[in-house]
This record gives C-alpha cells, structure tokens and sequence, in this order.
C-alpha cells in the first residue's frame, strides 16, 4: 500500500516535496546529479572529499547554490582520517549550504558551528547508544545506516534498527539502506523512517562522472554480488564482488590488523588506511578496468539500465511507467 511520503518529517526539514536525499557517495556524487535532485523534488548531498582542495569544494558549494532550486547538503567525515575537517566545515558555514550530514566520527564541532549559521546537522548512526548522543549534542535528525546500506554500513537490519531508534529519541530517524524502488520506500516508511537516503541507485546515472564499467557493473550484479571489506578504510565497507575483488580478497592482512590494535599507532594506521583506500576508490571510480573496487549496495538489483537521473527519482517514487 502506498503512503502519502509528503507527510513524511524530512520534506518539513529540508522544504522538499518528496523526503527523499540523494545520498553522499564518495568520487561518485557530483554537482549535475544535486542539481538534478533538486529539479526533481527532492535533496541532494556531496562528499566535502570529493574536492582535492577546500577551494574547489568552497567554488563547487557557490555553484549549486546559483543553479540548484532546492537545498544543498554537505557530507563532513568528521574523525581524526580527515585532517581538512575543520577548514571544510568552516566554509560550510561561510557559504551557508542547508544542511550536513556527519559521519564516522564526534559530530559536536560540527553541531555547534553550523548552528550558529541556521545549518540543519544530520548524523549518521548505526545503534540506539550513537543516535541517543547525537540527539543530546543537538542533531537535527539521525541517518540510521543499516545492514542494507551501501559502502559504510551498519550491522541492524531496518525493521530492527528504525523502531528502536525511534524510541529512543524525538528527532526524526532517516533511513539508510535497503531502498531501490517504491515497495521499498513504502516498507521503511512503514517502520517508522521520517524519510530515506538513498545511494546506489544513481551511480548507473547519465549525470554520474564514473567509468562506464562501473556503472554497468551496477546493471550486471546485484544483491547476491555485494560483499563487505576492510581493505579500504578499515570499517566494513560493502563493494562489488568483481572477479578482482574476488583475487584480493575483503579482510584486512595480519600486519594491518596488528597495526590497528596498537593503541598508540591506531589513529595513524586508521588515517593512512584511509587514505589508502580513498585512493584506491579513485582509481576504481574513474579507471576503465574490471581490475578496481567499486562501491555499492545490495539495492542495485533494482538497476537494470543506465538512464537520467531524473527518470531514476520517477520511477523511485512512483514505480515505472
């Protein structure tokens, strides 16, 4: 049965028709598909790594803001990985986009400086313990990453992790994970989500600036090819599993898991480790060749062509014609 997703808490947050974000997805999201999010009725959101430096990031953010009718959403990793955090959200700010979506990391500097400027802050969680803190330090709203989720994900499925968190906290829940058409919309909605991140399905998109193989990759496999690594950031990240991903294997060799365990080189070896696979991503994103890693989630089994964006949000809201 459809709901009215009009009602839904995230369409009265953000000022959009649909409660719909176009999730933040690494070297993937661009300022054509935000664009294109927001002509269509719902929000979009980029990775501030997205931008080699804060001055790209800082151009991009005036760009969208004069050709974007809709708001504009920045996501903020906001642990010590990053090093230009401070610098990225500092210019959020300075530009006024209209909401952050923080992850993997304390998001009170973020709360507290975006506040001041009338920046709405949701935090991406993965348990009732995170999504209690985060509301107590003043988040807007809560992103709950599931178990369905694409790259970063969370061990609860949705039916679990949704209704707990609602009641557990009184800001809105929106869900991450497990969304590629309408029944599933209407079936989180049905949990309780105030409104949905969605990721996976754009990457097959005509506005997306990623290699040709990594969009049809997105066509040819589908949930059962999903799998999870630690190889790129050492958190579980779910990617394709290509026959190169097959070669290298998912888990992390015994050098790097010794590294990660010794308290006083952790923060080091998470950064580097980071950066390792944020390069590697890169190299997969844009290079012509079966022989890289590509990010996804188990909801590309509803990508069955490349097509526009705006033809992806249709038939996501209201089911192919």
């Amino acid at each position: 049965m459809k709901k009215d997703l009009s009602e839904l808490a995230l369409c009265d947050l953000l000022g959009i028709r649909f409660p719909v974000i176009m999730a933040p997805m690494f070297l993937v999201s661009n300022e054509k598909m935000l664009i294109e999010a927001a002509r269509n009725g719902i929000a979009g959101a980029i990775p501030a790594l997205n931008y080699r430096t804060t001055d790209e990031l800082r151009a991009a953010i005036r760009r969208m803001k004069t050709e974007a009718q809709g708001p504009i959403g920045i996501n903020l990793i906001v642990n010590a990985s990053n090093f230009l955090m401070e610098e990225q959200l500092q210019i959020c700010c300075e530009e006024g986009v209209d909401f952050l979506i923080t992850s993997l990391g304390n998001p009170k500097m973020a709360i507290e400086q975006a506040h001041k400027t009338g920046i709405k802050v949701f935090c991406d969680v993965t348990d009732v313990h995170y999504a209690q803190k985060v509301a107590a330090l003043g988040a807007d709203a809560v992103i709950a990453v599931n178990s369905q989720a694409g790259g970063h994900l969370g061990p609860t499925s949705p039916g679990e992790l949704i209704p707990a968190i609602k009641k557990a906290i009184d800001i809105p829940v929106i869900s991450a994970g497990g969304v590629g058409n309408r029944e599933d919309l209407d079936r989180i909605a049905g949990y309780g989500a105030d409104g949905f991140s969605v990721g996976s399905i754009f990457i097959a998109s005509d506005e997306a600036d990623v290699s040709n193989e990594y969009k049809q990759a997105c066509v040819d496999f589908g949930a059962k090819d999903i799998v999870t690594t630690t190889k790129l950031s050492g958190t579980p990240c779910t990617v394709i599993r290509t026959p190169y991903v097959k070669e290298i294997g998912t888990e992390q060799n015994m050098i790097e898991r010794f590294l990660n365990k010794n308290k006083r080189l952790k923060k080091w070896v998470k950064a580097l480790t980071f950066y390792r696979g944020m390069q590697r991503l890169r190299k997969a994103a844009f290079g012509a060749t079966y022989k890289t890693v590509w990010c996804a989630g188990p909801s590309i089994e509803h990508v069955k062509s490349i097509r526009p964006v705006a033809q992806i949000i249709s038939e996501l809201l209201h089911g192919k014609a």
